[in-house]
């Protein structure tokens, strides 16, 4: 019929105005974002990946290098260190954090007296200010006047470790500050995993006579598989990126004990004579150690699945 055929038409330009308007709003919601992400992550993370290839001071002009930084780093004793430190700062901190924090979670999880106490003082440090909790830290474990030293002097240790002016302790003790600051964070998590298994397979392994290892072993565990891959990828990420642990409780030293990437990109660009190029290669090495570790990461996740 005539009318018909031109109200079909119609309604449909009426719906296309409709979706057209649906569209509009929903990108004017997703636009302040978008445009955040692009000014302040995409367009610098294109400009360092450029400038990583250039030789900049920040006040001559910009000259194309080529790969001439990321040769010089191979020469670059600083560099070595803070690459090797990285790595022994991340294989440390990353499996005993999730061990101390899968174990409190499991711990909390129980019908224990003054539990949500526990949990408030478990999650604290995180929240508290690092500048304070170092302080503290540094004065816990002085070499001559700390409460620690003086505990193991009273037990009769005679050679007693130096904490984080020794070379050789350094290292852990700043594993150890970084483990009891973010436990309480990564607690929480788990706490939230532990919460949503599945009781009823628990009941049924211990009516089968399972003792609890067992069940926590083959029941629980794999049912926090998720949890657990988010935690490692987060942690892994948070370790390759560390600054601030190092700059509050050792500034890198002593020597280069425990200078990081992230702590060397800072130096060479704002603390000596800027060398933006030069900081930007050594990024560009960070970003591709990060992107290597979560690909393997998530290939393994996806291979165990």
């Amino acid at each position: 019929m005539p009318g018909t055929a031109q109200a079909a038409p119609a309604a449909q330009k009426k719906g296309m105005g409709k979706n057209m308007r649906d569209s509009l709003i929903a990108y004017s919601f997703i636009a302040p974002n978008f445009i955040g992400f692009c000014v302040f992550t995409l367009v610098p993370m294109i400009f360092a990946i450029a400038l990583a290839f250039c030789d900049w001071d920040g006040v001559h002009a910009v000259e194309f290098v080529g790969l001439k930084n990321f040769i010089d780093l191979m020469d670059d004793e600083t560099f070595k260190a803070s690459f090797v430190n990285t790595i022994v700062y991340t294989v440390g901190t990353v499996p005993l954090t999730l061990v101390c924090s899968l174990g409190l979670a499991v711990l909390l999880n129980q019908k224990v007296k003054c539990r949500n106490f526990f949990r408030t003082v478990s999650f604290f440090p995180y929240v508290a200010s690092l500048v304070a909790v170092a302080a503290v830290w540094n004065m816990i474990f002085s070499p001559s006047m700390g409460p620690v030293n003086q505990l193991l002097a009273s037990l009769g240790v005679e050679n007693l470790p130096r904490w984080a002016a020794g070379k050789e302790t350094a290292m852990i003790t700043v594993i150890l500050f970084s483990v009891w600051k973010n436990m309480g964070y990564y607690m929480v998590i788990y706490l939230a995993g532990l919460q949503g298994t599945n009781l009823e397979l628990n009941e049924a392994a211990e009516l089968d006579g399972a003792n609890k290892w067992q069940i926590f072993w083959h029941v629980v565990l794999p049912q926090l598989r998720p949890t657990t891959f988010f935690v490692i990828i987060m942690l892994t990420i948070s370790s390759f990126k560390v600054y601030d642990q190092m700059y509050m409780i050792t500034q890198g030293g002593p020597g280069n004990a425990t200078m990081t990437l992230v702590y060397d990109i800072y130096n060479v660009a704002f603390v000596n004579t800027p060398r933006y190029g030069y900081a930007s290669a050594i990024s560009m090495v960070l970003f591709v150690l990060v992107l290597i570790v979560t690909i393997v990461q998530f290939r393994g996740s996806s291979a165990n699945d």
